[in-house]
């Protein structure tokens, strides 16, 4: 009973990865995310109110946005075809809520360790995930072709 348990838990497991590997982000598709994007909700917390924006320009392989204290910036490194990292770089201003550390620090602790997108609708939202190994990171789309810059200013 127990092996059978097992066996079905593993066939479950198989089939959940395959279908959210199926709907990664790879480099080549990179550009499928190009833009800017808000961060919605961080580790099943909403987030909107920090105002964490991420901008992708896939040909230059940059990323750089708006972490809710700080403006950052970062070069796009592959490992494999769909696990992406970043060192980012940081202005230094100080976070005045705890909702802008918190999405500070975890934002930029995802990038850093490696991270995979996956396109999908949540909370009845399209947008992008980005999950590191630690933190799960929903995005929505924002309007408009410009960069991240003019929404700060």
């Amino acid at each position: 009973m127990i092996n059978k348990t097992i066996l079905t838990t593993a066939i479950f497991m198989s089939l959940l990865s395959t279908d959210l590997l199926s709907g990664a982000i790879t480099a080549k598709d990179l550009t499928d995310v190009n833009g800017n994007w808000h961060l919605r909700v961080l580790d099943g917390h909403n987030v909107q109110k920090a105002r964490a924006i991420l901008d992708f320009h896939s040909k230059q392989m940059i990323i750089n946005g708006f972490d809710g204290c700080n403006r950052i910036s970062g070069v796009l490194k592959t490992h494999g075809s769909t696990v992406f990292n970043s060192q980012l770089k940081s202005s230094r201003m100080g976070c005045r809520q705890n909702i802008h550390r918190y999405t500070s620090k975890r934002l930029k602790a995802a990038i850093k360790e490696g991270f995979t997108i996956t396109r999908n609708t949540r909370y009845g939202i399209e947008g992008i995930t980005i999950r590191s190994k630690h933190h799960d990171l929903f995005f929505k789309k924002m309007g408009g072709t410009g960069s991240v810059m003019d929404y700060l200013k």
